[in-house]
């Protein structure tokens, strides 16, 4: 209806009004480091060099932990979308994402690290949590907001006839003015849950809690919020594996604010026995076993 120069034109139109919108951003921003330790010991390593003049920053990951002999590693492609994903966040207008964000931003990733693998290192887990912890690495190297649940609290559960994946929402964090919210998908999640409903009309399990972890969230001037709990109970024998983090390193706080609540997985068993998960774990139950989740609190941000 326009023509093909229309178009296009006003495809470099929306990119240069989202690299303008960032620029904007980054000259308020100041230079920044963080080292964020994961629950399996690896370090990701970010500092933040902002050049005021130019309105342009490097994002550097070096000093990350080399790629890892477990799934936790993450290709290079999920880090530049963290790194997409924050600085968009930073930019209060209704803008489109697109790739103009990217345009004042040198993102420099280590190859043979955790964030820039060599085939053929597993990097399942890499999109689904690692990302979260690129992008809680990124908030605590700004200084601009706690950090969330840092987490997507995976849960997925089958046997021959039935299969089900979650991911659980957990305490997002605070920040200069703002608190947290409770039982939120923050950051890379995007995703919703299953209604109970649907969940017990389709499977053979029972959802018997799904509540706010009242308190979990951590104190500050402005408090994190809280997160889940989530139990389910089995009515025919299954298999679960868990994929999720923060049940050995806290959320942290920011500004004299504390950190949020860990997380816990464990299986209540029907003979009155609890078995205790760690993150990232499988089992197998019996009918009449519950699986219960608690998820994170967010970190609280100033002092309490």
């Amino acid at each position: 209806h326009f023509g093909l120069d229309v178009v296009l034109a006003d495809m470099r139109h929306v990119q240069d009004n989202a690299e303008e919108a960032v620029r904007r951003v980054i000259g308020r921003l100041d230079n920044g480091a963080h080292r964020y330790e994961t629950d399996a010991g690896a370090v990701i390593a970010v500092r933040v060099t902002v050049d005021h003049r130019d309105r342009s920053a490097v994002i550097d990951f070096t000093g990350s932990a080399d790629q890892l002999d477990s799934n936790l590693n993450a290709p290079a492609s999920v880090a530049t979308a963290a790194v997409l994903y924050v600085f968009r966040t930073l930019v209060a207008e209704d803008i489109p994402l697109n790739d103009g964000c990217l345009r004042p931003l040198r993102i420099v990733v280590p190859p043979g690290s955790m964030l820039a693998p060599h085939y053929p290192a597993a990097v399942v887990a890499g999109n689904v949590e690692t990302s979260q912890a690129i992008v809680g690495a990124l908030y605590a190297a700004l200084g601009v907001q706690a950090e969330g649940s840092g987490t997507m609290n995976n849960v997925s559960f089958g046997n021959r006839d039935h299969q089900y994946y979650e991911t659980l929402g957990s305490g997002s964090g605070a920040g200069d003015g703002f608190h947290g919210a409770s039982v939120v998908q923050t950051h890379m999640t995007n995703s919703r849950l299953t209604d109970p409903e649907v969940l017990e009309w389709r499977l053979p399990v029972l959802l018997e809690e799904f509540s706010v972890r009242a308190g979990s969230g951590g104190p500050g001037r402005w408090h994190g919020g809280d997160g889940a709990v989530r139990r389910i109970r089995f009515r025919e024998p299954m298999t679960i594996s868990l994929l999720s983090s923060h049940r050995r390193v806290p959320p942290y706080g920011l500004a004299g604010g504390r950190s949020g609540a860990l997380g816990a997985n464990r299986v209540e068993r029907a003979d009155g026995s609890v078995h205790h998960l760690a993150g990232c774990d499988f089992v197998t139950v019996e009918p009449g076993d519950v699986l219960v989740v608690e998820t994170p609190g967010g970190g609280g941000y100033g002092r309490p």
